[in-house]
């Protein structure tokens, strides 16, 4: 079993197109959305948690590649600067995942890129504004 948060990115002409449903259904994948922005004659984002088997997934993804969906990690879109960060751990408090955490031994703040859920809490909260999404 694998289970991954990705970003798509869809071009207009496949915004109205089922194909979250075709990953489900041909694909035996499930899905958990947490974040879109669909709307018709513009490009969709949609940011979500697609678990399978090893076998489905990758071939949901090749599916989603033969549409020209563009993929990539969550990782990659969900981010904190380092530079900007002055460890203050006022986004510790508000992260309802705790994706961020304080190391206790260092007082730094810790970003676990896979417990995040893009709720945005900690990009709203942040003083020096280290953290940013780019979807």
């Amino acid at each position: 079993m694998i289970s991954r948060k990705i970003v798509l990115r869809f071009a207009a002409p496949l915004v109205d197109q089922p194909i979250i449903y075709h990953l489900v259904k041909d694909y035996d994948l499930s899905f958990n959305i947490l974040k879109a922005s669909i709307s018709p004659q513009e490009e969709g984002v949609l940011v979500f948690e697609l678990t399978g088997e090893r076998e489905n997934y990758d071939a949901g993804i090749q599916y989603l590649k033969s549409l020209d969906v563009q993929i990539q990690p969550f990782s990659e879109d969900v981010r904190r600067d380092e530079n900007k960060c002055t460890h203050c751990g006022v986004c510790v408090v508000l992260c309802p995942t705790k994706a961020l955490s304080v190391d206790r031994a260092t007082m730094r703040v810790n970003f676990d890129s896979d417990q995040c859920i893009a709720c945005g809490a900690c990009i709203r909260a942040c003083p020096p504004r280290a953290m940013e999404m780019v979807f």
